[in-house]
Formats: C-alpha cells, sequence, structure tokens
C-alpha cells in the first residue's frame, strides 16, 4: 500500500533524514489503518508566526499550536456524496510547527524526532476520522497513535 504524501518544509530547519523518516511513519500508520492505495496527504512544516495565522484564520483561536489538520474527505453540511468516481482519495493537510515541536520534546522529555512522529500521526488520524472530544475517543485515538508510534520505534524514551 502506497500513501501519497507531498511534504513542504517552510522552515528549511529539517533535514532530509527528518522528513524521510516523518513520510515512512506516515506509510506505516497507512497501511495499519488500511488506507486505500495512492491516497494523498500534505504535510507542511511552519514556524510558530504561520501555524497561528492558520489557527487564527481557520479555528478562530488567535495561538500557534503544534499541529492542524484538514480532512478534505469529510461531508460538509449540505454537501452530496459523489459516487462513480474511481479516484484515490485526498484525505487533507496537516500543518506542523518545528518551533512547537522542539519546546514540546523538551517539555516531555523525549526526542525531537519522537514529538514530530507524534505530531505526524496525530494529524494523520485526525484526517482518518479519529478525534478526542469526548473520554472514549480518546482513549482510542490515543491508543492507537502510542500503538503506531511505539512499532515503528519512536518510542518516548527514544533519542534521535
Amino acid at each position: 500500500m502506497k500513501l501519497i504524501i507531498d511534504s513542504i518544509d517552510e522552515t528549511n530547519e529539517l533535514t532530509e533524514e527528518q522528513l524521510k523518516t516523518v513520510e515512512e511513519l506516515l506509510q506505516f500508520a497507512a497501511e495499519l489503518e488500511k488506507v486505500q492505495q495512492d491516497a494523498e496527504v500534505s504535510v507542511t512544516f511552519v514556524t510558530n508566526e504561520r501555524i497561528q495565522e492558520v489557527n487564527r484564520d481557520y479555528r478562530d483561536k488567535d495561538q500557534p499550536t503544534d499541529v492542524i489538520s484538514f480532512a478534505l474527505e469529510e461531508m460538509g453540511e449540505g454537501e452530496m456524496e459523489i459516487f462513480g468516481l474511481d479516484q484515490p482519495p485526498m484525505l487533507g493537510d496537516i500543518i506542523i510547527s518545528i518551533e512547537r515541536a522542539k519546546e514540546q520534546a523538551e517539555e516531555y522529555g523525549h526526542s525531537f524526532m519522537r514529538e514530530l512522529g507524534f505530531l505526524a500521526c496525530h494529524g494523520f488520524l485526525h484526517l482518518l476520522g479519529y478525534d478526542h472530544m469526548n473520554e472514549v475517543d480518546e482513549k482510542e485515538m490515543f491508543t492507537k497513535q502510542k500503538d503506531i508510534l511505539d512499532n515503528y520505534g519512536l518510542k518516548r524514551s527514544e533519542d534521535l
């Protein structure tokens, strides 16, 4: 199963190895979640300033955050589903703040790569419809995240 990933590092701070690790992690998660062949996702790495703009403009929260996901396959109110188009799904966009990832890695006492992987995985699961608005959903989503990260090899104590 192959996920098509469009990665953009607007900060120019990530190494090729870090970008590759995030892409491999998302491929791994897509296989575990049985995502349709050739589904597409975009991952953009940004500054706190940029993610704050997005958070303000789209979520009415004028503050930086760590990750934002925009699912493109969700049906909006009043939209009709189109059948018969045999196209791979465009899952959506994941936007990750590099600055917040660094801050949180230090705060939680694990590697920057583990935090980056966590945020990418978290955003990806949102694109697949997982959420954490109530206790049951939160437990399911966070257990799934931990399983994906642990099985991929990005455990909390991991130092990369």
